[in-house]
């Protein structure tokens, strides 16, 4: 295989489209708080001083959309209007509607059915043993970096970061494993009184080698706010929309994406759901050793509750062939959407957590779609597939 570069990207919470992914799920959390059967998709778009909410809800639940929306704005950050961008002057325009009657045919259980699929569509997980989170490392780096970045703002360790912000980060990989970082990219939003050189020397000092150790060497190039200047952001300075980040939300452009988003839909929405099911069902496979790397694929027709198919992809590291550890996977995950539901304990108000910094390969107990507590079973079910191929 040789050597190879890859990178990934991540962003803050004050970039215009997290803004947007996380009014999204603020609102998505406070109906299934009120009524955990509510059926939501909503979406965000937020641009200088406007956010507007569209979509579509049904629910027992009474929100106070504008109270959710503002309150969720002023915990990112924009609290003042020399920012471009402020919780309380900002005009929030709300257009919802019950959802489509001939969708809850198909998704809501009867006497005579159960329940289908929200929607059609094909949904990935993935899974490698390269990091402790068994995530890639490019997107597992480059979240860290964001993360902290929010931190040294929230904490008044660097008083001029700003809410926006983004990441980047180039692995280079010897024969499939991660060697080193290539490249750093960090820009941040700042305020106008710091010069360019400061911005450079603290944000690697205090973002980039706490995260990066000795991941990084003296040849690692380093990209700090490389325009010079980055004062206006957030959506002052770029449109936000709910569902634009998908790389960003889940492994950074390693591996397939079935192209749906997360962010404001309720977990009868397979996009959602069955995502999460596949990273649960991939990581698991890994965490037991049958595999280095696996890809899962799941596929399914609305109204239907059987998935139309299961693919599981090593990329030739499995111990055993696929088709065993599919048949496994097809006897021991249930992967209709209410079971998925059901196992994944997913009717909880836990989505505003998930919109931000990826929704896999956190260390969160509500995040229960990264637990490996599949892996003794997957470890039983195998041996004795494993023992009769070599008699």
């Amino acid at each position: 295989m040789g050597r190879k570069l890859f990178t990934s990207e991540s962003v803050t919470e004050g970039h215009p489209d997290k803004v947007c992914d996380q009014i999204a799920d603020a609102l998505l959390d406070e109906y299934l708080k009120q009524d955990p059967e509510s059926r939501v998709a909503t979406e965000a778009l937020a641009t200088t001083g406007m956010v507007v909410i569209v979509g579509e809800v049904t629910s027992r639940g009474q929100v106070n959309i504008e109270d959710i929306v503002r309150s969720t704005i002023k915990e990112i950050g924009y609290d003042n209007t020399t920012d471009g961008f402020d919780y309380k002057t900002c005009r929030i325009l709300v257009s919802l509607h019950e959802q489509s009657p001939d969708i809850s045919i198909g998704v809501t259980p009867a006497a005579n059915k159960e329940q289908g699929a929200g929607d059609q569509g094909l949904m990935f997980g993935y899974a490698t043993n390269e990091t402790a989170e068994l995530m890639p490392m490019p997107i597992n780096l480059a979240h860290k970096l964001t993360m902290r970045l929010s931190e040294v703002r929230k904490k008044k360790e660097l008083s001029w970061v700003r809410p926006d912000g983004k990441s980047q980060v180039t692995i280079e990989y010897d024969n499939g494993r991660p060697l080193r970082v290539k490249a750093v990219v960090v820009s941040t939003q700042h305020a106008p009184d710091v010069d360019s050189e400061t911005i450079r020397k603290e944000i690697i000092a205090r973002v980039i080698e706490p995260v990066c150790g000795s991941l990084l060497d003296k040849d690692t190039i380093y990209y700090i706010n490389p325009t010079g200047r980055f004062v206006i952001g957030g959506p002052a300075g770029d449109s936000g929309l709910t569902g634009r980040k998908l790389i960003a939300d889940t492994y950074g452009g390693v591996g397939s994406h079935g192209g749906g988003s997360f962010s404001g839909k309720d977990p009868s929405k397979v996009d959602r759901s069955a995502s999460y099911m596949a990273r649960y069902i991939a990581k698991n496979i890994v965490a037991s050793e049958l595999a280095q790397k696996c890809e899962v694929q799941i596929a399914y027709a609305i109204g239907v509750a059987e998935p139309v198919s299961l693919m599981i992809n090593t990329f030739g590291t499995s111990k055993i062939p696929e088709e065993r550890i599919e048949d496994v996977i097809r006897k021991n995950f249930d992967l209709r959407p209410a079971a998925i539901i059901t196992n994944l304990n997913l009717k909880r108000p836990i989505f505003r957590k998930t919109s931000v910094y990826g929704h896999f390969g956190r260390d969160d107990p509500d995040f229960t779609w990264e637990r490996t507590d599949k892996v003794e079973l997957l470890k039983q079910e195998i041996n004795p597939l494993r023992n009769s191929k070599h008699q």
